[in-house]
């Protein structure tokens, strides 16, 4: 059994910073695209962020140069630095995950649970 768990999710004020993790546990065989999504309420989920397993990066517009997405390979493990935090930005945080499991020939899809950022103005 697969699972992504996430944390670090909180409140903080506008300026501040939070960082989120998300560790992909279970029998894992490979752990491919790794990415950090958000909703907000009455909004469309959209992507924040990506990296790939060679450790290539890209982000939406609105996050460009105030987050960093990183991984450890070694930790099957995501993190997302959230820097110079803006009320907009807050949302539900989902982590997602291309993983290929041991003894399954194929790339399957796994969801963390969310995490909820809330920025004060």
């Amino acid at each position: 059994q697969v699972q992504l768990v996430e944390s670090g999710g909180g409140l903080v004020q506008a300026g501040g910073s939070l960082r989120l993790s998300c560790a992909a546990s279970g029998t894992i065989n490979s752990v491919n695209d790794m990415r950090w999504y958000r909703q907000a309420p009455g909004k469309q989920r959209e992507l924040v962020a990506v990296t790939t397993k060679s450790g290539s990066t890209d982000y939406a517009d609105s996050v460009k140069g105030r987050f960093t997405i990183s991984r450890d390979n070694a930790k099957n493990t995501v993190y997302l630095q959230m820097n110079s935090l803006k009320p907009e930005d807050t949302a539900v945080y989902y982590c997602y995950a291309d993983i290929i499991p041991r003894y399954v020939s194929a790339v399957v899809r796994y969801w963390g649970q969310g995490t909820q950022v809330t920025v004060s103005s």
